[in-house]
């Protein structure tokens, strides 16, 4: 025998050595698998015909998914398997289980017809979020596109495609349109989703906050999670037609920056940073949430 079996250093040297993983990384994941649970248990509640606790846990699982991103970069501890695990929770969360609910609620009542609407937004979800994961590393996007999602983000598309169902709980009644309705503006929020369209992300907003303005934004964050407790239909619904009227904003204001590096690109002495193109052609636009590779959420989460 070249050594002997009892030689503990050389049985040592034989075992595999795993690295420890520090708690950091493990917990923005788990609230990643916390969302998923949310989005999984909104179908089962949407199959007894619990819409309310369904959208309960669709806005729930929203609430983390805004989280779990930012707790990664915080603690350091982003990962490409925290990104992947995200990007499959989204898929469920947001696309999944949306057109469930809205399946169930009335699309059913146009047979396959619905239940095609229903495929389509969940396909649109699908094809968004490997659309950012693609996209995400573009490393000729301007800074200023950091601003700006490449359509509608799947979290506030899952949100905004439940305005039929929050009407519903108004009170609005169901006339005999209420289903064709329904069909229309879930294949619309879809298209928005997978389109081209720059969405104002939100992402550089709130990231430094004065230290006068502290205990004032506390008492703002507890007063909108109260009322959205209280009323949470009336906002909702609020927030939507919000949401959906400040798209074109979006828009007008990405090609105001446009126009600013046509005219600094073109410009004698123009910055070396300038994004040069041609007149009419438009830049990559930032993928799904629109981070910079630093800064993003899914490809280096956690």
């Amino acid at each position: 025998m070249p050594f002997s079996p009892f030689d503990r250093d050389r049985l040592d040297d034989k075992r595999p050595r795993f690295r420890l993983i520090p708690v950091r990384m493990l917990l923005p994941n788990l609230i990643t698998l916390l969302a998923l649970c949310a989005g999984i248990t909104a179908i089962r509640l949407a199959v007894e015909g619990k819409l309310e606790w369904a959208v309960a846990a669709i806005v729930f699982a929203a609430a983390l998914d805004g989280i779990d991103g930012r707790l990664a970069r915080m603690l350091k501890g982003t990962s490409r398997f925290g990104a992947e695990l995200d990007s499959l929770a989204d898929f469920v969360n947001f696309g999944v289980a949306p057109a469930l609910m809205l399946y169930f609620w009335g699309l059913r009542e146009l047979g396959d017809l619905g239940w095609i609407a229903g495929l389509v937004f969940a396909i649109s979800t699908g094809l968004r979020l490997a659309r950012f994961n693609v996209m995400v590393d573009d490393p000729n996007k301007p800074a200023w596109a950091a601003k700006f999602f490449t359509g509608v983000p799947a979290p506030a598309g899952a949100i905004i495609v439940l305005l039929p169902i929050y009407l519903s709980f108004l009170g609005v009644p169901r006339l005999p349109g209420t289903a064709h309705f329904t069909l229309v503006y879930t294949f619309a929020i879809a298209v928005l989703m997978v389109s081209r369209l720059p969405v104002f992300s939100g992402k550089r907003v709130g990231k430094r906050v004065a230290p006068e303005m502290v205990l004032p934004v506390l008492v703002m964050v507890v007063l909108f999670f109260a009322v959205l407790i209280a009323f949470p239909w009336k906002v909702l619904t609020i927030g939507t037609l919000c949401y959906l009227a400040s798209l074109p904003f979006g828009y007008l204001s990405y090609r105001q920056h446009e126009r600013r590096d046509a005219a600094s690109a073109a410009a004698p002495n123009a910055p070396a940073g300038a994004y040069p193109r041609s007149r009419g052609e438009a830049p990559p636009l930032s993928p799904g949430h629109g981070e910079q590779p630093a800064d993003r959420d899914r490809p280096t989460r956690h």
